[in-house]
């Protein structure tokens, strides 16, 4: 392939897929939660005898415009489910429970680059960065170097600055895109997925966004439903098991960062319901905040918040596989996509597609 793919669609929620008992926002998307802009860049390359095959990755969610964040941190929770794998900025969240920076998705390789140019957007954004202020950005990593030649970084450090500039609300581009273009998620093509839960009782919009690299092709669960034995298997050799998964929660219900870093947790339940078991060398880490900076709900009410964010989370990454195509990389690999036709065939006959 010599240009980035179109993304697949529509949608599995369109073709009467409902992934748990909840109602999703109006655009079953991070964006949901009012404020929520997501903006990606895709790098992709062909340089034989130069960079060579680049299939990489930055994307930026922004819990509100750059300048505000600097002044107005939003509260933020963190945690980890396996740690292998980084978030820069994780520390400042866990001690401070604080966001004041978009948090940034890009490949491991990638993490000093993004971060060089996080600190210039933000310097750009707010004059007292380097005189009267610091900021430490909040940007985490999942490994492409499957489809990838990684080795020699393929990103520049103002694309965080173009990520920054190209994010919108609403419809929120995923799969094989931004931050999941190298993606391989349970031996298919993975990437960028996003949903959102609407928590009963309370009103509140809880929206997530993954970036979706880990799991081995027997583990995939859909709807509940063990996919493996329906499916072809994947393209052979590629890389399972190990991976990643960096999930990111956005709320307009007012939580304090101890409820935000509970929230955050609950991201690992929903990735165990697709089926991941969290392997030894992934690294799923999540990060949570709200876009709400007042108010305060009372830690017995937080059921509902903890429900969406599951059952957000699990539709998320069934959303990043949906949407990927075939994509091929370095060494004639090919990440094939999931197949639409043999996983809608599977849920018919479990009766898990609704009418």
């Amino acid at each position: 392939m010599s240009a980035p793919p179109a993304q697949r669609g529509p949608r599995p929620r369109e073709l009467g897929v409902r992934i748990g008992a909840l109602a999703t926002g109006p655009g079953n998307a991070i964006t949901d939660v009012a404020g929520v802009l997501v903006g990606h860049v895709t790098v992709w390359r062909e340089e034989p005898g130069g960079r060579g095959t680049a299939r990489t990755v930055v994307t930026a969610v922004l819990p509100g415009p750059v300048e505000r964040l600097l002044r107005e941190p939003v509260p933020a929770g963190a945690a980890v489910l396996n740690g292998a794998g980084e978030m820069t900025g994780f520390l400042e969240i866990s001690e401070w429970g604080r966001l004041a920076t978009p948090v940034y998705l890009t490949s491991t390789m990638a993490v000093g680059r993004i971060y060089d140019g996080a600190v210039a957007a933000a310097a750009a954004a707010d004059p007292r960065i380097g005189d009267d202020e610091v900021v430490i950005p909040v940007v985490a990593e999942c490994d492409d170097s499957w489809l990838s030649d990684s080795a020699v970084v393929q990103v520049e450090a103002a694309d965080a600055g173009r990520a920054i500039a190209a994010a919108r609300g609403g419809r929120v581009a995923e799969g094989a895109v931004g931050a999941g273009t190298g993606m391989i998620c349970f031996g298919w093509k993975g990437g960028i997925g996003t949903a959102s839960r609407l928590a009963p009782g309370s009103g509140a919009t809880v929206g997530v966004l993954v970036q979706a690299n880990f799991g081995s092709p027997e583990e995939l669960r859909v709807d509940g439903v063990r996919a493996a034995p329906a499916l072809p298997d994947p393209e052979a050799g590629v890389r399972a098991g190990a991976g990643s998964c960096i999930a990111v929660v956005a709320t307009d219900a007012p939580l304090a960062p101890a409820q935000l870093e509970r929230v955050a947790r609950r991201a690992g339940l929903g990735l165990g319901r697709s089926g991941s078991v969290a392997h030894h060398g992934s690294g799923e880490i999540f990060v949570a905040f709200a876009a709400t900076r007042r108010g305060w709900v009372p830690d017995d009410e937080l059921d509902p918040l903890f429900a969406a964010t599951v059952e957000a989370t699990e539709e998320a990454v069934l959303n990043a596989l949906w949407a990927a195509p075939d994509v091929g990389g370095r060494k004639r690999r090919v990440a094939p996509g999931l197949p639409h036709a043999e996983v809608l065939e599977l849920l018919r006959r479990h009766g898990r597609i609704m009418g």
